[in-house]
């Protein structure tokens, strides 16, 4: 009888992650990408339907992923030594799940082998999303559609 090996995010840490794995384990949902609001007093993370600017609002995917940084300045690179931080991400999160040692969701490509899954089960903001392009910073409150913490 073959051993049952564990999926590469129950058995490895993040750090241990190769680069691969890593990528694969984004969930495709591009709720990061949303424009955040934080209350000074509680330290508390609101999402806005706000997208960044380079967030593709048809499929929920940067359209420029690679020089992203170049274009997006406070664009926020995820990486195992940020781990401790990720409380700002969404619960749903894959980076913070593991992270968190807590297990995929049923929706997760990984798990269940289909990416349009997080967006069939409205996981992902697509199609409930506007871009940053066309909403003034000081109109983002307008648009609050949920807290992180």
């Amino acid at each position: 009888m073959a051993a049952i090996v564990e999926p590469f995010w129950k058995r490895k840490t993040l750090a241990e992650l190769d680069q691969e794995e890593w990528e694969s384990l984004c969930d495709g949902c591009g709720l990061c990408c949303l424009q955040k609001l934080a209350d000074e007093d509680d330290d508390a993370v609101y999402y806005t339907n706000v997208a960044c600017k380079l967030l593709d609002l048809d499929t929920a995917r940067c359209s420029n992923y690679p020089e992203r940084q170049r274009y997006v300045a406070d664009c926020i690179q995820l990486t195992p030594g940020t781990a401790e931080s990720f409380k700002w991400l969404p619960s749903t999160c894959s980076y913070r799940l593991v992270s968190e040692g807590k297990d995929l969701f049923v929706w997760h490509h990984l798990v269940c082998g289909n990416r349009d899954a997080v967006h069939t089960e409205h996981i992902s903001r697509l199609g409930r999303m506007v871009s940053e392009v066309d909403v003034p910073a000081e109109q983002w409150e307008n648009h609050l559609i949920f807290r992180s913490g």
